[in-house]
Formats: structure tokens, C-alpha cells, sequence
């Protein structure tokens, strides 16, 4: 509308200017040249965000070279296979794949699959993000839908390829459910483009486009875009369990010099929870200590400072004054009896070294991968989480702010147990529960475990205020001299008879 308002506007000041007499050539040629540029730039905005693989003959990454997803990368590949065998296909009278959807946490290798598929399937590769189809000015991310197709075919038949794979990351912003961005109609246009887009692939194309798209927001896509016909198959990228991240640490280290005391299966049992990303960050992390200090070959130690650089943060330059530092140790060590004494071999290390927002922590090892919890492991994460404050009230006779986020921490695990079924209230709707009796509840679940945590704790009394001299003058211990020194309490206080 703006456009033609502009359009009309300038003819109309034209004829104006003709008609008084005035020489309009040398306007009508500097308009011809800003017309241009605008049409150029535009049309440069359009694909200058799309990267393509294409000038190298495709993805270079295969399946083999990526690790800790066996089960993404069998579901792929048995979707793929519909695109490497055309001949089959028309066989059967199969309607070709147009879309895959890709959906897990951020830096699970996503973006690596698609690629990988790409490969697999000796197509063109394309790749962008959501984020770069939505503009503030209307139809430019329709534009843009409909450019990165084109792009496709074209880089296809640039090197004489059948198909083409077009890699979508982020795409929830593009895909949003429609009518959740009240402040203009931007968002639906690109999304409704996409739609017509998908719904235009066919198996007679000369070109066959493949769309895989990824999302860690799943909940946010448009009905209509994840339905079958459009993304006809979803794969879910998950963390990788420990074969996983053994495996992922094996690829990021095999050109590296690891010293020959290394066991990268520990490294992964220490890295639970982390990413394929976080894993290679680890690698990369431990391979820069390693250099600094002028080592030769990468050792345990160097795997152990990455893991906690890469989960805290850089280690700070601050430190605390005696009296806090002191206190940092109490906490710490009361976090680490608890966790021993709930459950045996638990603790990795302790330390008072700041990193990040943490001025210490506690690091636990877990004996298994778990995907369900019990109210019993709910309960003892949870006298962990207060086991700080509790030594510190013990030793000291008073609580710090720095249990702060251990206390909102242990209110999660409460409401957790609560809205599991697992709680006196039994199975409930959070919605329909009083906020008094929810309350109650939960602190009725805090309490118990703080008697629980003060009951274990005092029993070893006797060694806090020594392990946590140790720890202020060695800034970290491990999980092993804190295990001796609650064996060596438990004879004294039970000697064999």
C-alpha cells in the first residue's frame, strides 16, 4: 500500500513538473538508478543469509562422523532412503518425504544431521535460520520463502544433482502458531508462503526438494505445518546417555594427544547431562590447558578442570576474604556428606574455587542415566540442596545468602513430588490446589528432609571443620580423601568390637 502511495505520488510530481516547463530527464535517470539498487538489494537480501553447500559438491559431513545419536540417525536415514531410490518409489506409488523435523536441545547435532542427510542423499545443500524470513516490512519474508525454493532448484542443477535439501534451523520462528503475534500479519504471510511452498512439491519435479527443519520449542509450530503431508516425519535429538558421550569424546579426541592414563569413559560418566556441544567444548577446553601449561599430551587433570569450566564458567580472579572462604568451605562440605551418605561413590570433587556466579560447588557423579524419579531420589537430591545451610548453622551458628538458589532449588523438587502424585495430597491439578494448602505441603516436604539432613549431619560433626581446612588450603579435594575421612568418623564412632 505504502508502495504504490510512493509510486503515485512520484508520477503524479512528474506531471507537475512538465507541466511548469521543468527539464525531468537527469530526476527520471537518478530515480531509474535508486530503482535498481532497491531492486538489487533486495533481491541480494533475499539469498545473502541462504548458506549453500553447493560450490563444494554438497555437505562433506557423513552419519559416521557424527556420534551419541544411533537412533536419530537410523530413523533419518530409513526416511531418506525414500529419497535415494526414485525408482522405487514410483514402483509403489509412494508419495515422496517433503519435510522432516528435527526436535531436541540445543547443541544435540541438529544441524550436523541435516547436513549428513544431505550427503546421504547426494543432494544441494541449503541452510538458515527462521529468523532471517521475518522482517518488520510486508511480503519481504514471503519473498524470501519463495527465493530460498528457487535457490534450491537452482543450485541443484548447477551440479547436475536430482534432489536438494533445504535445512531450516530455529524454525518455530517462522513456524509460530498463527494469530500469536497480534502486532502485524508478517508472521502469517511467511508462514502461509511456506505452507504453499510445501504443498507445491511433487514427485514429477525435476528437481526433488527435501525440508528439514529443527526446534527445541515443538509446542510453538503452526497445526497445519507438522501435520503429515507437510513434515511427514519427526526424529527426536536427544542428549546422548553415556555409549553416547563416550562416543562424541572419542571423535573430538582422536587427533589429539591424550596421555595414556586418560579413561575418556570417566570423562563421560563426569559429563552427564551435557551435549554433543558441551562435549566437544570439553575436548577443545581441555586441549587449550593442556597447551598453556606446556604440556605434551592431555591428561585426566586437564579433562577435569574443562568439565567444570565448561558446566561453571572461567575461573574468577576474585577471591573471598578468610572468613567467607571458610564458610564457602563448611557449605560445600555439608553438601558433599549428604550426597556421600545418601548415596556411597556419589561425590567427584569439592572446591572453593569461584567460577561463574558459584563461589564453590559440589560435583556429583550419577551411577546411572535416569529418565524417571522416585520420591526417594527426589527426597535425597532434595536434603543435598539443604545440607549447605544446615552445616553452616551447625559450624557456625548462623545461615548466608549463598543458599539461596539451593533453597529455590529444593521448593522445585517439592512442587515436583507434588505434582507427580507422589505427595499426602496424592493425584492432584495444580490448578485446582489452594495456594495455602500447596504451601503447607511443600513445607511440610522441606521440613522433613531438613531434620533428615541436621540427623545425618551430626554425625559428623567431628570432621566438617577438618575437611573444610583442608579444602581452604587446597582450594579442591576429591570424592576419595572425602570417603576416607567419613570411614575413619564411622569407626570412631562405632569400633569393632
Amino acid at each position: 500500500m505504502i508502495k504504490e502511495i510512493g509510486i503515485g505520488g512520484a508520477a503524479a510530481l512528474m506531471v507537475i513538473l512538465l507541466v511548469q516547463g521543468v527539464n525531468v530527464m537527469p530526476l527520471i535517470f537518478l530515480v531509474g538508478i535508486l530503482g535498481f539498487l532497491y531492486f538489487f538489494a533486495g533481491s541480494r537480501s533475499a539469498t545473502k543469509n541462504f548458506v549453500s553447500a553447493g560450490d563444494r559438491g554438497g555437505s562433506s559431513i557423513s552419519f559416521s562422523s557424527i556420534g551419541g545419536q544411533e537412533t536419530a540417525k537410523k530413523e533419518l536415514m530409513e526416511a531418506l532412503d525414500f529419497v535415494r531410490d526414485q525408482k522405487l518409489i514410483h514402483k509403489m506409488g509412494i508419495r515422496p518425504l517433503k519435510g522432516i523435523l528435527l526436535i531436541g536441545p540445543p547443541g544435540t547435532g541438529k544441524t550436523l544431521l541435516a547436513k549428513a542427510a544431505a550427503n546421504y542423499t547426494q543432494s544441494a545443500f541449503l541452510s538458515t535460520s527462521g529468523s532471517e524470513f521475518v522482517e518488520m516490512y510486508a511480503g519481504v519474508g514471503a519473498q524470501r520463502v519463495r527465493q530460498i525454493f528457487r535457490e534450491a532448484v537452482k543450485q541443484a542443477e548447477k551440479l547436475k544433482k536430482s534432489s536438494a535439501v533445504i535445512f531450516i534451523d530455529e524454525i518455530d520462528i517462522l513456524g509460530g502458531k498463527r494469530g500469536s503475534h497480534s502486532s502485524h500479519l508478517e508472521y502469517d504471510q511467511t508462514l502461509n508462503q511456506l505452507l504453499v511452498e510445501m504443498d507445491g512439491i511433487d514427485v514429477k519435479d525435476k528437481v526433488k526438494i527435501l525440508l528439514i527443519a529443527a526446534t527445541n520449542r515443538v509446542d510453538m509450530l503452526d497445526p497445519a505445518l507438522i501435520r503429515p503431508g507437510r513434515f511427514d516425519r519427526t526424529v527426536n535429538v536427544d542428549l546422548p546417555d553415556l555409549e553416547g558421550r563416550m562416543q562424541i569424546l572419542l571423535l573430538h579426541t582422536k587427533n589429539k594427544p591424550l596421555d595414556p592414563e586418560v579413561d575418556l569413559k570417566a570423562v563421560a560418566r563426569d559429563s552427564f547431562g551435557f551435549s554433543g556441544a558441551h562435549l566437544e567444548s570439553v575436548a577443545n577446553e581441555a586441549a587449550i590447558l593442556a597447551m598453556r601449561e606446556g604440556s605434551e599430551t592431555i591428561t585426566s587433570y586437564y579433562f577435569s578442570d574443562a568439565i567444570e569450566k565448561v558446566m561453571m564458567g572461567e575461573r574468577l580472579e576474585r577471591r573471598p576474604d578468610e572468613e567467607q572462604l571458610w564458610r564457602i568451605a563448611v557449605h560445600e562440605t555439608g553438601h558433599a556428606l549428604l550426597s556421600e551418605e545418601i548415596r556411597p561413590g556419589s561425590v567427584s570433587s569439592i572446591t572453593t574455587t569461584s567460577r561463574g556466579r558459584a563461589l564453590g560447588y559440589m560435583r556429583q557423579t550419577p551411577d546411572k542415566e535416569s529418565y524417571l524419579y522416585t520420591r526417594e531420589y527426589l527426597e535425597g537430591q532434595m536434603a543435598v540442596l539443604l545440607a549447605g545451610s544446615k552445616a553452616e548453622e551447625l559450624t557456625l551458628g548462623n545461615r548466608s545468602t549463598g543458599a539461596s538458589n539451593d533453597f529455590q532449588q529444593a521448593v522445585k523438587l517439592a512442587r515436583q513430588i507434588i505434582t507427580s502424585g507422589m505427595s499426602s495430597l496424592g493425584v492432584i491439578c495444580m490448578d485446582n490446589v489452594p495456594g495455602k494448602i500447596l504451601y503447607e505441603s511443600m513445607q511440610e516436604l522441606i521440613k522433613s528432609q531438613e531434620a533428615r539432613v541436621e540427623e545425618t549431619l551430626q554425625k559428623y560433626l567431628g570432621i566438617i571443620k577438618d575437611i573444610a581446612g583442608v579444602l581452604v588450603k587446597n582450594e579442591k579435594i576429591n570424592g576419595d580423601y572425602l570417603r576416607q575421612q567419613m570411614e575413619a568418623q564411622r569407626k570412631k564412632l562405632n569400633p569393632p568390637a
